[in-house]
């Protein structure tokens, strides 16, 4: 046999493959978004100027001002109750773990739409809401029409529809903490509640932030369901105007403008937390990469 040298190969020259398919691809892409541009700038019917007229018109600047105040608090307060949620299915007594199951089944399972209905015509099963020892004496009484507002019938649906969601995420977050956390913490001397606070809940972020910013943005979205209760918020806002001047698709890109500015900051809000609360895990593995 004869010898044959080998064959070098100067990765220098080397060239990549031809990918057809690539730049079919990236030619349909261009094409189509050639399509949306000109259909965008060249359909009168959209009515630019219109939009440019009404984008910070002080009523809609208002409703834009309530929706977000009804997605602070439904997710503070929904937050807070999630924890207590997550807490009580993770507890070792069985009669709370089976409250809490029960509780974030049902309000997850029933349509967020469906539930601010309820709670906005809680008068007809209620005409009067009391405070008082049950089957007791009443120490107070309000009517209900006047307690369930439409700003609160918002806030409660709002805020038990997302503790439901909040109390699984928070739940995973938990689980995914090894126990001999926990353990360790508790031989340090921490209580219970200590060991949650400072060991436990630090690390689960990790896993909670990222859904929950999904949810946050979410339920921004999700305010706009609080225009069939006559709630003044963003959508409901702008239906108030186009109702008189008959302007809809100028009015509803008014309120897309805005949503999706909202839904960008909270984006870049929820991109900052995570590398916040990922650095240690990030950096390691760097290191073991």
């Amino acid at each position: 046999m004869v010898a044959t040298e080998p064959v070098t190969v100067d990765v220098a020259t080397a060239r990549g493959r031809p990918r057809p398919l690539r730049w079919l691809g990236g030619a349909v892409l261009v094409v189509l978004a050639a399509q949306v541009a000109w259909f965008l700038t060249h359909n009168d019917r959209l009515e630019w100027p219109v939009v440019a007229d009404y984008l910070f018109d002080p009523n809609v600047l208002a409703g834009l001002g309530t929706s977000i105040m009804l997605t602070v608090v439904a997710m503070v307060a929904g937050s807070v109750l999630g924890v207590l949620l997550a807490m009580g299915q993770l507890a070792d007594f069985a009669p709370v773990r089976w409250v809490c199951t029960v509780y974030v089944g049902l309000f997850r399972g029933i349509p967020p739409l469906v539930q601010l209905l309820f709670w906005f015509n809680l008068a007809y099963l209620l005409p009067r809401l009391s405070i008082g020892v049950p089957f007791g004496p009443t120490f107070g009484s309000w009517s209900t029409n006047d307690v369930i507002t439409p700003l609160t019938a918002a806030l409660i649906g709002l805020t038990l529809h997302e503790a439901a969601y909040m109390a699984e995420i928070v739940r995973a977050g938990i689980l995914s903490v090894d126990t001999g956390q926990r353990d360790a913490a508790m031989a340090m001397g921490f209580t219970d509640g200590q060991a949650f606070l400072r060991v436990v809940l630090p690390q689960a972020m990790r896993v909670i932030i990222p859904p929950s910013g999904s949810q946050f943005i979410s339920l921004m979205k999700g305010t706009s369901l609080v225009s069939v209760i006559a709630m003044t918020d963003l959508l409901h806002a702008v239906q108030s105007v186009y109702n008189q001047t008959y302007q809809i698709v100028p009015l509803l890109l008014v309120a897309c403008f805005w949503y999706l500015v909202v839904v960008t900051a909270l984006s870049f809000g929820q991109q900052r937390l995570e590398r916040r609360f990922g650095r240690g895990q990030w950096s390691t593995g760097r290191r073991q990469a």
